[in-house]
Parts: structure tokens; sequence; C-alpha cells
């Protein structure tokens, strides 16, 4: 998609916040109909059954008709189309909308066209129920036939046009980059760069924890702690932006450089888990120490540098040119000899082979290995542990 940041009048803030509202209602609406319906109620209503229960429902309540019945009709059809994917086994069941965290409606059809570009830096879009609203062209706008209006925590709104933007073609070289993820270096590469994420600055951090103190002392539901938690989002708004930002720029630049892009074969899902808790059997009613502090510190930062979005971009931008390895041992085998050890990772930075003493940035041993896809075989099985004791020698008869 692409999206465009939006400038509308405080007059229709207040107009789009209540078409987010209606949306919102319909939605959790058709999702509690589907959620509690039985089999013996026969089958559940579809898209076209619930039209006609709102054109019902929008003739009888004054306040449901006061929004737009086209973007009502269009969170029905993104309820139906949610629910068909759920059923297919291609995406998760749909969840309940919250005020706050799900702001958005989409328009589509005749509406999504009335786009009209006022100079180099500035157009504006027709809203149902809004009117005319200004947005900031920084970049070309698609043509497309839907767009989808949302809002972030922050208050921001934005529109995104739903086109797909083709493919970066490939620059024809041969050439072939392993990129490794870290949480000290956001990503290494083969060819010797190490890049890092931006996030936020140092005064920035302290002026977080302060924050967050003062939130730790805020009554809840005071207007101070509401100031204070707005402060706090827009913090974190400044260091998502910039993580998106550098993931883009760097996704661009790979596919634009490399034919053959080479990742680890990564869950991330499963690396962000929290630890398990195991009881004490000799305190009753309490629990084992399982390092959770430190976890958690490492799946922040794991999430930081935007490990799973450089990749989901690269897909994007460069398909079929992503090949996933099997990450084990590449850490711990030497790119230059081949042996592999626990031994060879000096500390986290250092990596020194002690079979033939090349000694280098770790991530970017682990990301030649991976370039060179020597965590796998045919069989996709991990290289066996090389020894470097030498065999005893039979004495040889005079």
């Amino acid at each position: 998609m692409s999206r465009f940041r939006m400038y509308p009048s405080h007059a229709q803030q207040t107009a789009l916040s209540e078409q987010c509202r209606f949306a919102r209602y319909v939605w959790n609406l058709a999702l509690e109909q589907w959620s509690m319906w039985t089999r013996d109620r026969g089958p559940t209503p579809g898209f076209a059954e619930q039209c006609r229960q709102l054109t019902e429902a929008r003739a009888e309540f004054a306040w449901l008709r006061a929004g737009s019945q086209m973007v009502q009709q269009q969170a029905l059809r993104d309820f139906s189309q949610a629910i068909s994917n759920f059923c297919a086994g291609t995406h998760r069941r749909p969840t309940w909308r919250k005020a706050g965290l799900h702001e958005g409606f989409r328009i589509c059809g005749s509406q999504a066209s009335r786009v009209v570009k006022l100079n180099r830096k500035w157009a504006q879009v027709l809203v149902p129920k809004v009117g005319w609203v200004r947005f900031r062209v920084s970049r070309a706008v698609p043509a497309a036939k839907s767009y989808r209006i949302s809002q972030d925590r922050t208050g921001r709104w934005h529109i995104a046009f739903a086109v797909i933007p083709p493919a970066i073609s490939a620059p024809g070289t041969g050439e072939i980059v392993g990129v490794d993820r870290g949480v000290s270096v956001s990503a290494a590469l083969s060819t010797g760069e190490l890049l890092t994420c931006p996030g936020l600055s140092e005064r920035e951090r302290d002026r977080l924890e302060h924050l967050q103190r003062r939130l730790a002392r805020c009554r809840r539901g005071s207007a101070r702690r509401q100031r204070v938690k707005a402060a706090i989002t827009k913090l974190h708004a400044r260091a998502t932006d910039r993580r998106k930002d550098w993931v883009e720029q760097t996704s661009t630049d790979l596919a634009r450089r490399f034919d053959i892009i080479r990742v680890e074969d990564l869950r991330i899902s499963r690396l962000v888990k929290r630890p398990n808790i195991e009881p004490d059997p000799a305190r009753p009613g309490r629990y084992l120490p399982n390092g959770r502090r430190a976890k958690a510190g490492l799946n922040r930062g794991i999430l930081a540098n935007g490990w799973g979005e450089l990749v989901r971009r690269l897909e994007g931008k460069a398909p079929g040119r992503v090949e996933k390895i099997n990450p084990a041992y590449t850490s711990q085998t030497c790119s230059s000899c081949g042996y592999c050890a626990s031994e060879n990772r000096e500390s986290q930075a250092v990596f020194r082979c002690v079979a033939c003493g090349q000694q280098t940035h770790a991530d970017v041993n682990a990301a030649i290995n991976i370039a060179a896809g020597r965590a796998v075989s045919a069989r996709r099985e991990t290289p066996p542990r090389v020894s470097l004791k030498r065999e005893p020698q039979l004495p040889t008869s005079a």
C-alpha cells in the first residue's frame, strides 16, 4: 500500500472519528452475530443478509443513519472476506475492534477515485460525510480502486491506497549476499557492512524513563495520566517511524544491489515467546527463577530491530530472490576453514577460529556462512562437528 499523511481540520477530525466509530460498531456487531450463531439456527447470515439487516437498522435508528452507508456496508464486506480467509486457513480468526486501537474505515468504488492534486506537495480526497480532506503528497499518488483511512495511537491520520507496488528488478550481476540479523547489530552483510536500525536517542530514552516514572505515580483515570500516556505514545511512535523508514531503505538497497539475498530461517514468534514458569517444590506457591527479565530485554531488542519486517519487505520487493537458510551453527562455523565449535565464538562480537586462527566480526562471519549456504546440505542436515585431534598412527615395521 501507498500511505500518505492526512491533515484534516478539527471539524473533519470529529467527522472521521464518527465514521471510524460506525465502522467499528458494525464490524463488532457482525462478529458477535457470527460468534454466537449455533447450528440449530440454520446457516450463518452472509453479506447480503447482513446488508438487509443493516438497511432495516438504519431505517429504525437515526443515530446509525447519520453515518455513511458506504462505510458501514464496506465494514460488512471486509468482515465477510475475513471470515472466508479464516475458513480457508490463510488468516487468523477475526477479533474485536477496540476504540483507540483499531480506528479506520475503507472506501471502495467510484468514491475512491475522487482524488484531486492541488499542487506539487498537496492533494485532497473526497470522503463520504466528511468532505474534501487534504493529504501530503510524498510520492506519486497511485490510481487505486479503494483506500483506507486510519488513525494511529498518537492521533495522526493516514490514507493508504490499495495498490501492489512493482517489484524491483535484479541487477543481473549474479552477486549473492547473506544477511545475519542481531540485537547489537541489526543486520550484518557478508560484504562486511554492519547496519544498525535507528531508535530513540539518549535524550529521548531519558525522557521516556522519566515519563514512565511519572506514569507510575499518576492516579488511574486522571487527566494527568492521559497526558503522560500520550507523551509516551508519541515517543514510541517516533521510534516505530524510524524503524520502518530504515527497513524500507535497507530492503530497497539490498534488492537493487544483489541478485540473491539469503537470510536465516527464523521464527520470530517463537523467539520472542515468554519463558515457561516452573513451580518451586521447596516453596509452595512460588516459582523457580527463569530469567524472564533478561528474556524480556532480548525480546524488546529483537522487535526493535525489525527482524521480521526486514524479511517481509525483502520478499515483497524482490520476489523469488530471497532464500531462507537453516540458521544452525552459522555463528559457530568458521567461514574460512569450515571448522565448527562453540569455542570459536569468543564473545558476542568477536569470532576467533581455534583451528586456523582467523579473527573477524562474529556477525559478519555468520553472514558469510549464510551467503554460502553452509548450514544446510542436500538433505538439510547440520554439518558435523570437526575434531582437531589427530588419529594415532600405527607404528610402521622396519
